[in-house]
């Protein structure tokens, strides 16, 4: 089994496309192998928590992350439905600070994003219902929770022209220039 490694203009942050073996009863294709992610370079990221999301057309989660010490690198996959998925880099030191990164994952793709940490996250569900997977290389702690505006018109994230459906959080992070980066 493998995994292709697909650099983004972001640093760090990347696609992996896994080798999907189909025949006439479906296909099959692995999410994680330690040994493969290894050979295409990617042999330091340990996952200690899965999380898995249900939300319907329209929801938009982020841009969220995990301030330091608790920082947490994301590898993200819808299994069912599609997403327009966007990273910024909130890394101050960065070249691209400021800066996003935005595709559409679709399951039926089957490629997968890497966020690294030092990145805000967040995605908007374009199919009716998405199932979203995320692999975490840190545990969640709630006080180290932090986001960006989704609508920061400094960023010009293209999101697409549905309805947001939001958490009351979502609707109240700072925008990018009011917000001091802990990265």
């Amino acid at each position: 089994m493998a995994f292709r490694k697909v650099d983004t203009p972001i640093s760090g942050v990347f696609l992996l496309e896994p080798d999907v073996f189909g025949d006439q009863r479906g296909y099959f294709l692995e999410l994680h192998n330690e040994k493969a992610f290894a050979e295409a370079g990617l042999g330091d990221l340990r996952f200690v928590q899965d999380n898995l999301s249900y939300s319907s057309r329209g929801t938009l989660r982020g841009l969220h992350f995990q301030a330091p010490p608790y920082t947490q690198g994301k590898l993200v996959k819808p299994l069912e439905g599609s997403v327009l998925d966007v990273v910024v880099d909130i890394r101050r030191d960065s070249p691209t600070y400021g800066q996003h990164y935005a595709v559409e994952l679709h399951a039926d793709q089957h490629q997968m994003l890497y966020v690294p940490p030092g990145m805000a996250h967040g995605f908007q569900v374009l199919s009716d219902q998405c199932l979203f997977f995320y692999k975490c290389t840190n545990l969640y702690h709630p006080a180290a929770d932090g986001g960006i505006a989704f609508d920061d018109p400094d960023l010009g994230i293209p999101w697409r022209d549905i309805p947001p459906i939001l958490s009351a959080k979502d609707r109240q992070h700072p925008r990018l220039k009011d917000f001091d980066s802990p990265f």
